[in-house]
C-alpha cells in the first residue's frame, strides 16, 4: 500500500506568511491558552467572578464571606481539571500531529492504530468482568488498565508491522484497523453482557469526561506531556524530511526506522494515557493539525510545538461549554468534540479536496 504524499506535507509554502513568525504564533497561542484557562476557572455551577480569582488562588486577601468556598472550589475541581484538559489536549494533538507526519497522510488518527480502542476494550473489561470477579478493585484500576490495553496493543501491532528490523507504515495503518475493529467487537460483546450499571459506566467512559478529574490523575500524565515536549525538537526536522519520502529522507541522513519506533512509541504512550483518564475523545487529534495547516502551513518545526498548545485550547474550550450547555448537568465531552469537530473537519475535508487528491 503506497501512501499519498499530500500537498499539505511538502515545504512550506509562501502564501503561510506566519510560518515565519514562530514566536508570534506561539504567543498568540499562548495567550489564548491563559485566556481559556481563565474563563475555565470562573465559570461553572459555582461562578467565581474574574476579580475574585486572584484572592481564590490566594495571591491577595479576599471576603471572608465567599473566599473560603471559592479557595475549595478552584483548588479541589476547577484547577484539577484544568491541569487534566491542558494535558489530555496537548497529548492528543500532538500525537495527531505526529502520526499524520508519520503517515504522510493528513487524516491519520490517533484511533487508526487502534491504541484508543485497545484502551477502550481493556476499561470495558475492567468495568464488567471486575466486578465479578473482584468487586473491591480500587477505582485507580481502571486508567491503569486502560494504559495497559493500549500498550498491549501497540506492542501487538509493532509485531505485527515490523519485519526484517523494518516497519512498514502500511502495515502499521491496516493492522491497527484490524486491531482496532476487533477491540471494538469484544467492547460490544462487553456491553451486551453488562448490566444496567456496567452498561451505562462503560457508556459514560467511552464518551469521554475530564469530570472526574483529580491532582493525582493530572500527576500521572504529567510524564507523558514531558516526554512529548522533551522528543519534538527530535522529531520535527525528520519527519519534515519523511514528507519527501523515505528513500530521500534516508539519504539526507534521517534514520527512518529510527524515526518510526520513536515516533509510534511516544504517541501510543501520548494517547493511551490521555485516554486512560479522560476515556474516548475524538476529533481533537484531527481537527487541531488540520486547522494549524491552514494558518502556519505545514512545516512540523511549528507544527507540533503550535499543536502543544492548540490542543488545550480546544479541549478547555469543549470542557467548558460542556458544563454550560445542560447545567447543572454535565455533557460527555466526547459527544461535544464529535458534534463541534465532524462539521469541522467535513469543511477543511472539502476545501482542500483539490490539494490532497480525494
Amino acid at each position: 500500500m503506497t501512501m499519498a504524499l499530500p500537498a499539505t506535507a511538502g515545504a512550506e509554502r509562501p502564501h503561510h506568511p506566519l510560518a515565519h513568525a514562530p514566536a508570534l504564533v506561539l504567543g498568540i497561542l499562548l495567550a489564548l491558552l491563559i485566556a481559556a484557562a481563565l474563563s475555565a476557572a470562573t465559570v461553572g455551577a459555582a461562578g467565581i467572578p474574574l476579580e475574585r480569582l486572584p484572592a481564590a488562588l490566594g495571591l491577595v486577601a479576599g471576603d471572608p464571606a465567599t473566599v473560603e468556598r471559592d479557595r475549595l472550589v478552584v483548588w479541589s475541581i476547577r484547577l484539577p481539571r484544568i491541569a487534566m484538559a491542558v494535558m489530555v489536549g496537548a497529548l492528543l494533538a500532538a500525537g495527531g500531529t505526529i502520526l499524520q507526519g508519520l503517515f504522510r497522510n493528513p487524516l491519520a488518527d490517533p484511533g487508526l492504530v487502534g491504541v484508543s480502542s485497545g484502551a477502550a476494550l481493556a476499561a470495558a473489561a475492567t468495568i464488567v468482568l471486575g466486578d465479578r470477579l473482584m468487586p473491591t478493585l480500587p477505582a485507580e484500576t481502571l486508567p491503569v488498565a486502560a494504559f495497559a490495553g493500549a500498550l498491549v496493543v501497540t506492542a501487538t501491532l509493532y509485531r505485527i508491522a515490523t519485519r526484517g528490523g523494518r516497519t512498514s507504515i502500511a502495515m502499521l495503518l491496516l493492522g491497527g484497523l484490524a486491531i482496532g475493529a476487533l477491540a471494538g467487537a469484544l467492547t460490544g460483546l462487553l456491553v451486551f453482557v453488562a448490566d444496567d450499571r456496567q452498561l451505562r459506566d462503560v457508556t459514560f467512559w467511552t464518551l469521554g469526561s475530564l469530570s472526574g478529574a483529580t491532582w493525582a490523575k493530572a500527576a500521572t500524565i504529567l510524564p507523558f506531556l514531558l516526554a512529548l515536549v522533551v522528543a519534538t525538537p527530535l522529531l520535527v526536522r525528520d519527519l519534515d524530511r519523511l514528507a519527501l519520502g523515505e528513500a530521500e529522507a534516508f539519504h539526507l541522513g534521517t534514520s527512518v526506522e529510527r524515526l518510526k519506533r520513536l515516533a509510534i512509541v511516544l504517541v501510543s504512550a501520548a494517547v493511551g494515557a490521555a485516554v486512560a483518564v479522560s476515556g474516548v475523545i475524538g476529533f481533537v487529534g484531527i481537527i487541531v493539525p488540520h486547522l494549524l495547516r491552514l494558518i502556519i502551513g505545514p512545516g512540523h518545526r511549528l507544527l507540533v510545538p503550535a499543536a502543544l498548545l492548540l490542543g488545550p485550547v480546544l479541549m478547555l474550550g469543549a470542557d467548558t461549554l460542556a458544563r454550560l450547555v445542560v447545567a447543572p448537568a454535565e455533557l460527555p465531552i466526547g459527544i461535544l468534540t464529535a458534534i463541534l469537530g465532524a462539521p469541522v473537519f467535513l469543511g477543511l475535508l472539502l476545501r482542500q479536496r483539490a490539494q490532497i487528491g480525494l
